[in-house]
């Protein structure tokens, strides 16, 4: 499909919710799009199959700060193929464009978790509600006391010369206890966010990845140098918890998250008192801080 903005409700009513308003794409190019910011071009779809897949087709051909938002993705995708889906216009589901050039290929993997920090910080400041992150990619809120994942975050390497990173990231805003996936799951509204207008939400996210990454390569992808890891560190729910870390492979291994090492690892001390980084895998949290 040809994408068209979706600053308007469409005529047969699909989007015409009073509860969930269509974001309108012209106020937020004029609040983001600005000569010398990251982000070059911003477009809103009514629908698609997946705004990775999406922007990462087109990469190529674009510069760095593309952003693609969609009101309703049919196919969206999270970690190990897992589909993402919700309602039209409950969630913010967008992804973006970035070309990090001078900064080694090898700390690219930290865009993920950058991603993570900008995102959790700018909920819990613009939604007024607690923002954990769940090593690597996911987005946790408190609901009726028990941790929920309300967001995820994909990040995907596009070819080219010198290539770049599509970052996906989908947000559950307003969906309510019965159109969850799945009981684990959340959403800003069930967590009892004093904001749930995407708008405000979306252009807190932005901005936030675009401050998290100005200093990033600033510091030429270091992480410790440009203060990722220590925030990552301080809002990460995951360490100092007994974990299960499902490996790549089949291989399960289970001990204490204690810290990230300089490659973003998460790395687990054995009930053995070994000490193993873990790189990719599915985590779950055991039980509570250690």
């Amino acid at each position: 499909m040809t994408p068209s903005d979706a600053s308007a409700p469409a005529p047969d009513g699909r989007w015409s919710s009073l509860d969930r308003p269509p974001l309108n794409a012209q106020a937020l190019r004029q609040a983001l799009v600005r000569p010398g910011g990251l982000w070059t071009s911003l477009e809103v779809v009514e629908s698609t199959g997946s705004t990775n897949s999406d922007l990462a087709g087109r990469a190529e051909g674009l510069p760095e700060g593309a952003v693609l938002v969609a009101e309703e993705q049919t196919a969206g995708r999270g970690r190990l193929d897992r589909s993402w889906t919700a309602p039209a216009r409950s969630g913010l589901f967008f992804s973006v464009l970035l070309k990090p050039e001078g900064v080694p290929s090898g700390q690219w993997g930290w865009l993920t978790l950058l991603a993570g920090v900008a995102t959790a910080t700018a909920v819990s400041r613009t939604a007024g509600v607690d923002t954990a992150l769940k090593w690597p990619n996911d987005l946790l809120v408190t609901v009726e006391g028990e941790e929920r994942k309300t967001g995820g975050i994909l990040a995907e390497r596009v070819a080219g010369d010198p290539g770049g990173v599509v970052i996906g990231i989908g947000l559950n805003v307003t969906l309510g206890a019965g159109e969850l996936p799945v009981p684990t799951a959340g959403s800003l509204a069930l967590a009892k966010a004093a904001v749930t207008d995407r708008d405000p939400v979306l252009r807190a996210v932005l901005r936030s990845i675009e401050d998290w990454y100005g200093r990033w390569r600033a510091a030429d992808g270091d992480a410790a140098r440009s203060g990722l890891l220590e925030a990552y560190t301080a809002g990460c729910a995951t360490l100092g918890r007994e974990v299960r870390a499902e490996l790549p492979g089949g291989r399960s291994l289970t001990g204490t998250a204690e810290a990230l090492d300089e490659d973003g690892r998460l790395v687990l001390r054995t009930a053995e008192g070994t000490r193993e980084a873990v790189g990719a895998g599915d985590v779950v949290h055991l039980r509570g801080l250690a």
